[in-house]
């Protein structure tokens, strides 16, 4: 199939900005290992031991020859792309994001690199409409720095992805070489869930959760802390041009936090210098948040005000989560949307954000 880029004249309808690809085997991403770590297979770090009752991935994404459910593209171009009329798939590898909780840095970077070749070399070329997320690993900022030299470039890659969990908030200036290397790129750094309680990272604000229900419903803890950091730490005022998508974290959280930061900082702007206006311009600016798992109160009207709060018409871009067991259909996940709206949810924020025009 012909390896085209974004077609600028092209007319757009949908953009999901999360969709899962993994690999058929283990070995698609061990045979692209150093030889001193291909006996190691693919070590990841395990969780806190609370799978999802009936499995994270729908059963019925499974390829003829029982493949995981997001393995194969012609299989993800029945039930997605085709079906949904999808323009652009922003591809995120979920799993291995958990490279950035790893304790053996050195072999977390080789999987990242390993999956950067994976991506461009399987994926990408199988069509068009496939977008793809490098994988870096922030624990060694130096080592994702280069890796995002490396990859920077490569065809229809369009963001650095990172697991929203970490063992240091992300505002620090430990990673301000990955940021300075996004920024030389033209790249938006994508966080995602997933690796909460694994590895190196640390747990909830409460502790350890005892069901898959509590871990899930948690998840925007690290968003909201992540973001706090980013701002407060000085990260987005340092890099005027460095950009953030929260992927895969709901978006209910968001005005409150907005307003408490933007309240707060009138009265403790001093302990934050670098902060020369209010917090939320940093985010309405900078930030974007996908829309999956839409939060979903007791009426739309309820809804459509969350909307109108997080300036969704600038901040907000589709999702669909496919493969997992929860993912959101384009016609379904939203109440009857103004059309300009619509428009801007479901294509027009996520081209202007990943520069598709």
């Amino acid at each position: 199939m012909e390896n085209a880029g974004p077609d600028p004249d092209r007319k757009l309808s949908l953009i999901d900005c999360d969709v899962h690809c993994v690999p058929v085997h283990a070995s698609e991403i061990v045979d692209r290992l150093p030889a001193y770590f291909r006996t190691q297979g693919l070590v990841l770090p395990g969780g806190p031991g609370l799978p999802h009752p009936t499995g994270v991935r729908r059963v019925d994404a499974r390829g003829p020859q029982g493949e995981p459910a997001g393995s194969l593209p012609s299989k993800m171009r029945e039930q997605l792309l085709d079906a949904y009329g999808v323009d652009y798939a922003v591809l995120i590898e979920a799993k291995i994001l958990t490279v950035g909780v790893h304790p053996d840095t050195h072999f977390a970077n080789a999987i990242a690199s390993a999956h950067n070749d994976w991506i461009r070399e399987k994926w990408i070329p199988s069509d068009p409409r496939f977008l793809g997320s490098m994988i870096v690993n922030p624990l060694d900022p130096l080592a994702a720095a280069q890796e995002i030299r490396r990859v920077a470039g490569s065809e229809r890659i369009v963001q650095i992805a990172m697991t929203s969990a970490a063992r240091i908030p992300f505002g620090d200036r430990i990673y301000w070489p990955i940021y300075e290397a996004a920024c030389e790129a033209g790249y938006p750094i994508a966080l995602h869930p997933g690796a909460e309680g694994k590895g190196v990272a640390g747990q909830f604000g409460a502790g350890y959760p005892s069901s898959y229900l509590e871990w899930h419903t948690n998840l925007p803890q690290g968003f909201m802390a992540q973001l706090t950091s980013l701002l407060c730490r000085g990260a987005m005022s340092h890099f005027p041009d460095l950009k953030f998508v929260m992927v895969e974290g709901g978006f209910g959280w968001v005005p409150h936090l907005l307003w408490r930061l933007d309240k707060n900082w009138k009265g403790l702007r001093s302990t934050v210098p670098w902060l020369d206006r209010l917090p939320s311009e940093y985010v309405l600016e900078r930030v974007r948040f996908t829309s999956q798992p839409v939060e979903e109160p007791p009426s739309n009207d309820q809804l459509l005000e969350m909307l109108a709060m997080i300036q969704a018409e600038r901040t907000l871009m589709f999702s669909s989560d496919y493969p997992h067991w929860d993912n959101d259909s384009p016609l379904r996940a939203f109440p009857r949307l103004p059309a300009e709206l619509k428009e801007r949810i479901f294509w027009k924020n996520a081209t202007e954000f990943y520069g598709l025009l």
